[in-house]
């Protein structure tokens, strides 16, 4: 063939290589057969290195990562009456039928095109002896690398459309229906095997955590058999849809669907703890990083993300998706991540101090307030109350429902104020990648197993590795058994992964999602209520919200803080201020740069000496948790998973299968889980 062949794309979007000839770069379009794409290792990189590509700008980010960060018991979106989040607010159908269009189209396309080069690379001589002989070379981790992708990419396609279509890549097709996730799961269990055999560790044949790895195969065929063995919610209006997978189901079936989970699930923990060990066995040069080399700051937690921030690999890293600052000449690339997902400016979208960052990622105060132990560094870390004007000043953030400064407390992980320096030039390209696996979500997930499975010592050995890092000691060690270990487990991952887009999958899985909205709504109830009549609410942890805090601007000769310093309002909590842009070309307002903060978890009595005294200092009286008695119904209800209130039903979080591929199914494809059909 003069071409690869035309391939299927939502069933639909048809293309060839010879099309994205430009992005390739190669000389001339019938430079593009198949015979020259495979001519050489780098050549067929190119194509591999275009799916790495088509994931970042057309699969991932188009639902703001398919609503997964914002939608849990710690994590929501910040603004009022949008249907951004209808998903994260467990009301799928409230989306259009394409609603999920973009991200549907691009998944398949990557697919297919990744299907593709495993077919070529199959065939090379050089990648048959290598088999045959039982080594790795450039040729088999190519093969590896493609399958790891599309496993990669149907894995997002179950999780966030439920069953859908499989195997018709690469074929023009007439006739299709949809498949069972769990045939679909137990085919990509099977590619992984196949693939992680043939893949480099981490670290070597020139492999980084911006490529797929033995380790990262490892840790996806055994995240994709949990899934296969947690609780979900699967479609009963499609009679023999799951073939004999018998179930156990939690609430009422609604819908046309119910939460439930497969009887045989131990069988699927039992390979998830195979290959979750053999990505530990395997993951290379990746280490857990337990030690801060900084002179001035201890916070190993943090120094994990401060590589993203100085456009380095941490070596925590698994896998992240790659950016490149500014962009590249003739190619797209975004840094969606920080812009979306990051500490929130209102700064403008051009050389600004810093950039505006929307803040579509903010956490639930009574999470904030309440959940964090005494001494845990990944508190400030993850989480702040200011973020900045975009002209070199911290400001206190709003819980006025909106973006960027209103919205709330927010995701602290990204802050494009410690980058050094930061890139002002314009938003969305500040070139930070975009996280997907570290080493302490694996540790984690493999904990989570080893409890289910009843080796509880070794869950509570992986569990404490990762609590030792979060407190600089030994002493907040965890000893426990049976279901109060599970719920450690959880909590860990919840308090450690804030922000990363596991969370609400997690609830899932442990099909506890239904039960944990409820307390957190109730928890938000009794918290608003308490604000409203006693002007303050306690957490059993004594932590204490207030409607009011005290605010004034300071002068720091480094306004960019680090650890915290209970001493000084200015440096508590840690880890906020902003970067000094007075060494920068960008503008400047004043020198007071900073913001002390009281009674952030004190209670200071409006009417009282102490407040006087703060007045007298020259601090003001901000709104704070009166903020959130005004919009009582936004952080309680209509903004909190309101899709479960009722208690007893399946939780909704899939996204609708895009008209298109279903108008084209002579009617053997339809939506289910209430979505919309047209």
């Amino acid at each position: 063939m003069n071409k690869l062949a035309t391939y299927i794309s939502a069933l639909a979007l048809c293309c060839s290589f010879a099309q994205c000839s430009d992005y390739l770069n190669t000389s001339s379009p019938e430079n593009t057969g198949d015979e020259f794409v495979t001519s050489s290792t780098s050549e067929t990189f190119k194509i591999l290195s275009w799916c790495y590509a088509n994931y970042r700008q057309n699969c991932i980010m188009g639902a703001y990562r398919w609503n997964d960060p914002i939608g849990s018991d710690s994590e929501i979106y910040p603004e009022i009456g949008s249907l951004n989040n209808a998903n994260a607010r467990l009301l799928p159908e409230l989306l259009s039928v394409n609603a999920g269009g973009s991200g549907f189209n691009g998944l398949y396309t990557t697919i297919a095109r990744a299907s593709k080069v495993a077919e070529l690379v199959a065939d090379k001589p050089a990648f048959q002896d290598a088999v045959a002989a039982g080594k790795v070379n450039d040729w088999t981790q190519l093969y590896g690398e493609a399958l790891t992708m599309k496993a990669f990419c149907y894995f997002d396609l179950v999780k966030h459309y439920g069953d859908v279509p499989y195997g018709y890549e690469n074929n023009n097709v007439e006739d299709y229906s949809l498949t069972s996730r769990f045939e679909i799961y137990d085919n990509l269990i099977e590619i992984l095997k196949e693939a992680e055999a043939l893949m480099y560790p981490l670290g070597e044949g020139g492999i980084t955590a911006e490529r797929f790895s033995m380790g990262f195969a490892d840790a996806l065929l055994g995240q994709i058999a949990l899934y296969s063995g947690g609780y979900q919610t699967i479609r009963t209006d499609v009679p023999g849809l799951y073939g004999d997978v018998q179930f156990t189901t939690k609430g009422k079936e609604e819908l046309g669907c119910v939460y439930a989970r497969r009887n045989d699930y131990l069988d699927y923990y039992k390979i998830a703890e195979k290959y979750f060990q053999a990505a530990l066995n395997n993951k290379g040069t990746a280490a857990l990083v337990t030690v801060d080399d900084r002179s001035y700051a201890n916070n190993p937690f943090q120094r994990h993300f401060q590589y993203t921030h100085d456009l380095a690999l941490s070596p925590e890293s698994i896998f992240e998706v790659g950016n490149i600052q500014g962009g590249q000449s003739g190619q797209t690339t975004t840094s969606e991540y920080s812009y979306a997902f990051g500490r929130p400016s209102s700064g403008g979208s051009n050389q600004a101090a810093p950039c505006k960052s929307f803040g579509a990622l903010r956490i639930i105060p009574s999470f904030y307030y309440g959940e964090f132990e005494a001494g845990d560094m990944r508190r400030d870390a993850s989480v702040t109350v200011t973020g900045s004007k975009g002209d070199g000043n911290e400001a206190l953030l709003s819980f006025t429902p909106g973006s960027k400064l209103d919205g709330g407390i927010a995701i602290n992980k990204w802050d494009e104020n410690r980058m050094n320096p930061p890139y002002t030039t314009s938003q969305r390209t500040s070139g930070m990648n975009w996280p997907v696996l570290r080493l302490a979500d694996l540790i984690l997930m493999q904990a989570e197993v080893k409890a289910e499975l009843g080796a509880e010592g070794e869950a509570i050995q992986l569990l404490n590795q990762i609590r030792q890092r979060a407190f600089g000691n030994s002493e907040h060690a965890i000893s426990a058994s049976g279901e109060v270990l599970k719920e450690a487990i959880l909590q860990e991952r919840k308090l450690e992964l804030l922000g990363e887009g596991t969370r609400r999958w997690d609830l899932i899985r442990s099909g506890k999602f239904v039960e944990k909205a409820l307390v957190v709504r109730a928890e938000m109830t009794e918290m608003v209520n308490d604000l409203q009549t006693k002007g303050y609410h306690e957490f059993a942890n004594g932590n204490v919200i207030s409607n009011y805090v005290y605010t004034k601007k300071v002068y720091l000769s480094s306004p960019l803080t680090f650890d915290p310093d209970e001493s000084n309002p200015a440096l508590y909590p840690g880890w906020r201020g902003q970067y000094d842009y007075s060494t920068t070309p960008v503008k400047v307002t004043g020198t007071d740069h900073n913001l002390a903060i009281e009674g952030l978890f004190n209670y200071i009595d409006p009417d009282g000496a102490e407040a006087k005294r703060l007045l007298d200092e020259g601090y003001t009286q901000d709104d704070w948790g009166v903020t959130l008695v005004k919009y009582a119904d936004h952080y309680t209800n209509s903004n909190l998973l309101p899709g479960v209130k009722e208690g007893n039903v399946p939780p909704r979080y899939y996204w609708p299968i895009p008209f298109e591929t279903l108008s084209k199914s002579k009617g053997k494809i339809t939506n289910g889980y209430g979505l919309a059909q047209e």
